[in-house]
């Protein structure tokens, strides 16, 4: 005798057998696209150009490169709306590292993802504080984040700086702070922490800045492989 749970089962596997022939009928019928690895990427902004057509967005010319190579990387169209660009930011930016201006991170994450030998072409280079062991133990002592900390010991550097924020609101927090402090004036800050503490109230933050150019991902989105993908479309135009 079958139990009551029989006919239930019996058609859920069912339901799931289906979409299961349909996703694969779908992956039969679409058309695999023959490109060349060298063409991957150039075949991918074309799409991305293209669809933003579509969505009737035409972005800046100047920003354009550093939207699309935003969306590239998480394959997000929010990002045509989300990024807020100061005054003259990307013209400011490419100043910077033309001048040999270095890039200040707040993860391991988007230090890696930067192209460091395209920067050291002019000059520059990347810092991530982060694992430190003078920021570890001051952070545990003060009770705060390694990420605020990595702020503080980024001021003792006598170089220009970019600073790219993926991550911790609590760095963007505290460069707001210093940056009113006086204690430094950053070339441009990429503010692009992600999550839901903090962190729309941090990137608010930077918007209030006057006099430092700023790229910010408005809202809860981001990570460090925006942060670091927005370096990257700023030197590529070098």
């Amino acid at each position: 005798m079958h139990s009551p749970w029989h006919g239930y089962f019996a058609g859920q596997k069912n339901f799931e057998m289906f979409f299961q022939i349909q996703e694969r009928k779908t992956v039969m019928e679409t058309e695999i696209e023959n490109v060349l690895p060298a063409q991957i990427e150039s075949r991918s902004f074309a799409i991305i150009t293209q669809e933003l057509k579509e969505r009737g967005i035409e972005l800046p010319k100047e920003q354009a490169p550093i939207i699309k190579r935003c969306i590239h990387t998480s394959a997000d169209f929010d990002y045509a709306r989300n990024l807020v660009f100061s005054e003259n930011a990307v013209e400011k930016a490419l100043s910077a590292f033309r001048g040999g201006a270095y890039i200040v991170t707040d993860t391991q994450m988007a230090c890696a993802g930067i192209n460091k030998k395209r920067l050291a072409e002019y000059g520059g280079g990347v810092y991530c504080f982060m694992s430190d062991e003078d920021v570890a133990v001051r952070a545990a002592k003060e009770n705060r984040t390694r990420a605020a900390v990595s702020m503080e010991k980024a001021c003792a550097l006598k170089k220009d700086l970019v600073f790219a924020i993926g991550n911790a609101p609590t760095a963007l927090i505290r460069l707001c702070e210093l940056i009113r402090e006086g204690r430094i004036t950053p070339k441009l800050i990429i503010g692009a922490p992600v999550g839901f503490v903090n962190v729309v109230q941090a990137k608010e933050m930077v918007l209030t800045l006057k006099d430092v150019p700023y790229i910010v991902a408005q809202g809860r989105k981001g990570g460090s492989n925006i942060a670091a993908c927005i370096c990257n479309a700023l030197i590529y135009q070098q």
